[in-house]
């Protein structure tokens, strides 16, 4: 299962924690992702989505 959006794919993204002495640690920052059912064709379908694809219109919920 992996952590994306189906909408507009965006995913988790890794990078450093950089404290005050520069001393550096990885980190991820994950997405926003909300399962929700939507209408794909004619069939109810529960897919994942972020919370700014579903607050911009992309999804419409059943």
């Amino acid at each position: 299962m992996s952590r994306r959006c189906e909408i507009c794919g965006k995913s988790t993204v890794t990078g450093n924690n950089v404290s005050h002495a520069h001393n550096k640690t990885r980190r991820t920052w994950k997405p926003n992702l909300v399962k929700v059912r939507t209408m794909v064709g004619n069939k109810r379908k529960t897919i994942k989505v972020c919370t700014s694809c579903l607050r911009s219109g992309k999804v419409v919920k059943v």
